[in-house]
């Protein structure tokens, strides 16, 4: 017999941050399966770190179900640039909204958090326990600081007041609506990007930061919203089948991924043979490399019925026709040249 869906499709579901990259692949997960009470709200018309405006928001419209995916996002070189803003603007949004879901009698929060939270040498595959075990990543430090009091609320609320919320995190992701600022993209917008240009350009040469040696893993957005939707009808902390940590108790956070990674270097030869770029690829060392590895230990909430269905390559050439789709090469080139 199948266990009941803890949401249905008559709750009104708030998606704070629904015209983002990760927001965008929820909606269009939870319309698939037929949740399409949602409720959006565009920045302009919400400031989600305005803590009075956002209580007066959920005073009105009485959302059921909460997803907070809104987040100030960026790379390695935005990271290191605005730390007060990545932790500043993520706390605050945090805050505003999951203290206004508990406060306002919300049924259900999800909580997106990140694969930065964990500690820069932790041990590999990374499982849920390594949280605060260790130093985190200097590069991304504030963000992932954010994240984690963000997981902590969620848990401080669960236990001390019942409040039903679970937290979700995501290792490095890619896929339609994403980032690919020349400065402020992740790594594989950033290279999908180089190696566009350098293919369409007939480029001598592409120039990749680092060593090209660190490890990441990528999950394709879609499989991450399908993944949001499964955790919210499905995994009840509380329930007697639901995972557990090394000492038996109950877990409030679950990493979502793939399982498998990729070196930099590698994921470089394949993006050049997808794209058809026929240069050479150079790194400037000068450049940081970031955590060697973070390969996420997903056995929790593959446990629990779920799996990743995109792999690396069919994701690649699907994120190549949307770039191809939204991006004009003269607009890049002009984004280029105003940096540079």
């Amino acid at each position: 017999m199948t266990s009941p869906k803890l949401i249905t499709s008559s709750d009104k579901i708030f998606v704070a941050g629904h015209n983002g990259m990760v927001g965008a692949a929820i909606c269009r997960a939870l319309s698939k399966y037929n949740y399409n009470h949602q409720l959006k709200v565009n920045r302009k018309d919400l400031d989600l770190s305005d803590q009075n405006a956002v209580e007066l928001f959920f005073l009105k419209e009485k959302p059921s179900v909460v997803i907070l995916a809104a987040a100030k996002v960026g790379g390695i070189e935005a990271n290191r640039t605005y730390p007060t803003e990545y932790l500043l603007e993520n706390l605050k949004i945090q805050t505003s909204v999951i203290e206004s879901a508990w406060k306002f009698g919300v049924r259900r929060l999800l909580f997106l958090g990140s694969s930065c939270i964990y500690p820069r040498e932790a041990n590999q595959p990374i499982t849920e326990e390594e949280l605060l075990k260790g130093e985190l990543e200097k590069t991304n430090e504030s963000y992932a600081i954010a994240k984690i009091a963000g997981l902590r609320l969620c848990s401080a609320l669960r236990k001390q007041y019942k409040f039903d919320a679970i937290s979700l995190m995501p290792t490095n992701l890619y896929g339609p609506g994403d980032n690919y600022h020349p400065k402020n993209s992740h790594v594989l917008p950033s290279l999908i990007r180089k190696f566009y240009m350098g293919a369409k350009g007939n480029q001598k040469s592409v120039v990749c930061w680092g060593t090209g040696s660190p490890l990441r893993e990528f999950l394709h957005v879609e499989d991450l919203g399908e993944a949001c939707v499964f955790a919210l009808e499905q995994w009840n902390p509380d329930a007697i089948n639901a995972p557990l940590d090394k000492d038996g108790k109950p877990l409030n956070h679950l990493n979502v991924g793939t399982g498998i990674d990729i070196s930099i270097k590698d994921l470089t030869v394949l993006l050049a043979n997808i794209t058809g770029f026929n240069g050479n690829i150079e790194w400037d060392t000068t450049k940081p490399d970031g955590t060697f590895r973070k390969l996420l230990d997903v056995s929790r909430l593959r446990n629990l019925g779920w799996n990743a269905s995109i792999n690396l390559e069919e994701g690649l050439k699907k994120s190549l026709v949307d770039f191809e789709e939204n991006y004009s090469i003269d607009n890049l080139r002009n984004i280029s040249s105003k940096i540079l």
